[in-house]
């Protein structure tokens, strides 16, 4: 068999172990199964991209006729960057969680589930068509319920889960019709047979196949209007955030836009452009969220919906590279922010309220210097990875200018809300008793900090890793005007967290009716409620009124009322119980035989 097989079937089997047979009782014992299982894909992972394996041959799965379909793995450069970055950050999340989760009572179930979700995040990765894909991105769906909702016995994290579960069906629903529309429109759902000419029909239905396949992205990728669950998400075990929210299932839905854009080989595409402004809004309300949130994941998370809109519009730019390029660097520095964000809530007693910590860089100086610099990387310090990634994003940009200042402003707002985060949470004196104990976590929850400090700098210039065709990234210092705006963008953001939250104990900001709007996330979620309920109670109102006055008034009432009628009729007249009665109607019946017998 080929060892390629194993970075499929290796998560699957130790999944299927820790949940049938080594469970809760060997629960320390399925924590290192788990992990040395991550260890050996990455393994096996950096070996094929080093070309020590070639590509196994792809069996038969479906034959219909003269088509049919193959269980297959696609090896492109895209593939390989986008699978050295999940089972990379999947093995540190997995060390770094044996600190976290060591005294957890379902650590077993957890380490099992994340396996289920390394099976089903390479199969994303790996699938050769567009059938084979959406079979494992329902599994990363049912991977993240279960990891969202691992402490299911507290309330938020149950409803977070149903709610991540939920939100993702809608955008998948429309994911599957542009699926089988694409199918239509080139005959096959292979992603190799979609090129040289095959994606042809008219722009109507080529905008509408291509926006209902990016239903399937603003449900995993969290985009308006379906970017809610995110954000809840966080009530799942902060690893989890880290893998799953962060740098993998979430980039799902770019890396499927990109495959999909190489395939159909177009230089525009219809609907382009839709896809584009939808990234460049989400890009920026989320980044308006973020500035005043105080729940440090929360702060993240908003800002992962951020970048991830960065990366949706410069695949509506037709520049997927670029988009990939921002994907495999935000990776690894937004896998560090949220297992630094992990170890300051380990060490503050899991308070996660940013005015509640403080002082934590004497505290913790080996999270809170590689935090910082995960912040340099996101806020696109010059020679940090989000720097070179963040500027192919402007490049792209530069062609469309309300696009391209809508993103300027949004790399301004992320360095003010990140820097909010530095100056009230590490920097100043301790704010609360949990900060004031706080003390460095252990070197098997710091040692993978290290190593992602180290990413957020050499990321870029792993160049045959970077997951696009035909691109090189581009990692030198130009001063131009691109650069120029960046790097103003990142001053400005600075000095407005400096001016207003250096040495601050409570948030300046916070009766500001504005701002309020911003921390109450425009009030989507209770628009969203109101529909739901208005929609409810209508169709409740329509329902009783059937029940109560069509079905049980008219039909059912109607034919009660009908046989309890005959039935009074028969009773009163006919079963009386009067004896003279019964023998007067004896009596005519004898009559009336003997006159239809003797006269008839």
């Amino acid at each position: 068999m080929n060892p390629l097989w194993l970075l499929f079937l290796l998560p699957l089997i130790t999944s299927v172990v820790i949940h049938f047979v080594l469970k809760q009782k060997y629960a320390s014992i399925a924590a290192l199964v788990g992990t040395i299982s991550t260890g050996v894909t990455l393994l096996i992972a950096i070996m094929w991209v080093s070309g020590s394996f070639s590509l196994p041959t792809p069996y038969e799965w479906i034959k219909v006729g003269g088509n049919s379909l193959e269980v297959g793995l696609i090896g492109d450069q895209l593939a390989k960057g986008m699978m050295i970055v999940v089972c990379g950050i999947g093995f540190l999340v997995h060390v770094f969680s044996l600190g976290y989760m060591k005294t957890d009572e379902a650590k077993a179930r957890y380490f099992g589930n994340l396996s289920l979700f390394m099976f089903s995040m390479t199969g994303i990765v790996l699938a050769s068509n567009f059938i084979m894909m959406f079979i494992f991105w329902e599994l990363v769906g049912l991977s993240s319920y279960l990891l969202i909702g691992h402490w299911y016995r507290k309330a938020t994290a149950a409803e977070a889960a149903k709610k991540a579960f939920l939100s993702n069906r809608i955008g998948d629903f429309g994911f599957l019709i542009g699926i089988l529309m694409v199918a239509g429109i080139t005959g096959t759902f292979m992603f190799s047979g979609m090129g040289n000419g095959a994606f042809s029909a008219s722009d109507g239905v080529l905008m509408a196949a291509v926006l209902l396949v990016f239903c399937g992205a603003v449900g995993k990728s969290a985009q308006l209007p379906l970017h809610i669950w995110l954000p809840d998400a966080m009530e799942g075990p902060t690893p989890v955030s880290a893998l799953i929210h962060a740098a993998t299932m979430v980039a799902a839905g770019v890396y499927m836009m990109a495959r999909f854009f190489f395939s159909i080989e177009l230089d525009t595409v219809p609907g382009a452009q839709v896809i584009a402004w939808i990234g460049g809004i989400t890009s920026l309300v989320a980044a308006l969220m973020a500035t005043q949130q105080n729940d440090i994941k929360k702060i993240l998370a908003y800002s992962t919906l951020s970048q991830l809109g960065y990366m949706v519009m410069a695949v509506g730019l037709m520049a997927p590279e670029a988009g990939m390029f921002h994907l495999f660097t935000h990776a690894w520095f937004k896998a560090l922010l949220f297992l630094g964000s992990g170890a300051v809530i380990y060490a503050c007693h899991h308070e996660q309220n940013i005015w509640k910590m403080g002082g934590l860089l004497k505290k913790m100086p080996i999270t809170a210097w590689s935090f910082i610099i995960g912040t340099a990387a996101l806020t696109a310090v010059p020679f940090t990875s989000g720097f070179y990634s963040k500027e192919g994003i402007l490049h792209a940009a530069e062609g469309n200018p309300p696009l391209f200042w809508l993103a300027v402003t949004v790399a301004a707002l992320t360095t003010f809300y990140m820097f909010r985060l530095i100056f009230v949470a590490f920097l100043g004196d301790s704010k609360h008793e949990y900060a004031e104990d706080a003390k460095e976590v252990s070197p098997i929850m710091w040692a993978p900090l290290a190593i992602l400090a180290v990413m957020a700098f050499a990321s870029p210039f792993l160049g045959q890793l970077i997951p696009a065709n035909d691109f090189t990234p581009d990692t030198g210092f130009h001063m131009n005007f691109i650069t120029v705006c960046s790097i103003g963008a990142f001053v400005v953001g600075f000095i407005l967290a400096f001016l207003l939250y250096k040495g601050k104990e409570s948030d300046p900001l916070a009766n500001n009716k504005i701002m309020k709007v911003f921390a109450n996330k425009f009030y989507i979620d209770e628009f969203y409620a109101g529909i739901v309920k208005w929609l409810q109670d209508i169709v409740a109102a329509i329902v009783h009124f059937l029940d109560e006055f069509i079905i049980n008034g008219m039909i059912v009432g109607g034919l009660t009322r009908t046989a309890q009628g005959f039935g009074n009729l028969f009773r009163k007249h006919i079963q009386s119980g009067n004896l003279q009665h019964y023998a007067f109607l004896s009596g005519v019946g004898i009559v009336l035989v003997i006159y239809f017998t003797v006269f008839h």
